[in-house]
């Protein structure tokens, strides 16, 4: 016999979690340490991605 599993809407609060933050531009910014050399511009760069969203940034150095 098969599992038969739960189905359950997510609640307006678990859809939008964090995103009016971010949509307003106040990103919860989080150093990447993996990625820390762009090969295309051959220099050190920080990759910051946020927590929330997940949209990334660079800054080079």
């Amino acid at each position: 016999m098969a599992d038969i599993l739960p189905f359950k809407r997510k609640s307006p609060f678990e859809k939008h979690k964090g995103k009016t933050l971010c949509r307003s531009g106040f990103h919860k910014w989080v150093v990447v340490k993996e990625k820390q050399f762009d090969v295309k511009q051959g220099r050190l760069v920080t990759v910051y991605k946020c927590e929330r969203c997940g949209e990334q940034k660079v800054e080079a150095h």
